[in-house]
């Protein structure tokens, strides 16, 4: 009789803590700037080999030091892969496209870059500073993975998309002074 009781009582828990697993909280990152604080919310319920991926380089304390090296007004601010003298640092391997999530690259929103590979983001981000709709995944288009929202500094980043750009080397909107994340860190989950 305990035994049956005992299962019973396992086979109504066992969905719940399958349940509790999928719930997972979305970390928070902040961004300490050269401009200032830009608070990030992750999803990693619906983006979570992105956001893993992107806590990793969080973690490291990859993002420290480097700059927002591409910068488009009425567009979005790119960064998370190059050092104040344009050099480019070594990352992880890259990781598949989440971008079938059904989020959306809406103004705040968080989205990996990558090439014309779409499994080919590594540690670049970039933060969109108005909708962007035309960056989802749609049948034929494989989108830009959005894996996060800004939720505290989005007049940071209106800002930062504010500064005078040029070119360096081949590359093209680079800030003329570098913007700088001085540091990224991991903030307690909601």
């Amino acid at each position: 009789m305990l035994r049956t009781l005992l299962l019973a009582l396992g086979l109504v828990f066992m969905p719940l803590a399958a349940a509790e697993e999928t719930h997972l909280p979305n970390p928070l990152v902040t961004l300490k700037t050269s401009e200032g604080n830009i608070t990030l919310r992750l999803f990693r319920d619906k983006a979570p080999v992105t956001v893993e991926n992107f806590l990793a380089y969080v973690d490291s304390g990859f993002y420290n030091g480097t700059i927002f090296h591409r910068v488009i007004p009425d567009f979005m601010v790119q960064g998370g892969g190059f050092l104040p003298d344009m050099t480019e640092k070594e990352t992880l391997a890259p990781i598949v496209s989440e971008a079938k999530n059904r989020l959306h690259n809406t103004r705040g929103t968080v989205a990996m870059a990558r090439t014309n590979d779409p499994d080919s983001a590594t540690s670049q981000f970039f933060i969109n500073v108005r909708n962007n709709l035309r960056l989802d995944w749609t049948p034929g288009q494989p989108g830009y993975t959005v894996f996060g929202e800004v939720i505290e500094g989005m007049s940071v980043v209106d800002y930062i998309v504010t500064a005078p750009t040029g070119n360096a080397g081949s590359h093209q909107n680079v800030p003329l002074e570098p913007i700088l994340i001085v540091e990224a860190k991991r903030q307690s989950a909601l």
